[in-house]
């Protein structure tokens, strides 16, 4: 027998291929998304007039992002900021001056950059 083909018989031998994935996928938490009150889409309405009326000025802002995952139930909250470029109101997606977009179902809260 040559020796490549001996060596593989010492190779070693998953038996249950994957499970550790998805082990690990099951550990993984997601959070929950959180119901928005009439409140604070009040509010949120308020401050998306504030800065329509002053796109002109570039503001910074900081989104309160929902990412739902894409494999389990739930997702997560990330925070983005940067300076507002656009609001398309027919599409509902801020535009930012870095190119990246983000459409506002998913924001959950937006604030205004302060030194």
């Amino acid at each position: 027998m040559p020796l490549t083909e001996r060596a593989a018989q010492f190779a070693p031998f998953a038996a249950l291929t994957g499970f550790e994935d998805d082990v690990e996928e099951t550990e993984r938490i997601t959070d929950a998304r959180i119901e928005i009150t009439e409140d604070a889409l009040r509010e949120m309405d308020e401050r998306m007039s504030s800065l329509y009326e002053r796109i002109s000025q570039r503001p910074e802002i900081i989104l309160t992002v929902f990412e739902k995952d894409e494999k389990k139930t739930g997702g997560r909250y990330t925070e983005v900021s940067g300076r507002l470029k656009r609001i398309d109101e027919i599409q509902r997606v801020l535009y930012l001056t870095d190119g990246r977009s983000v459409p506002l179902k998913n924001v959950v809260d937006i604030r205004e950059y302060e030194e």
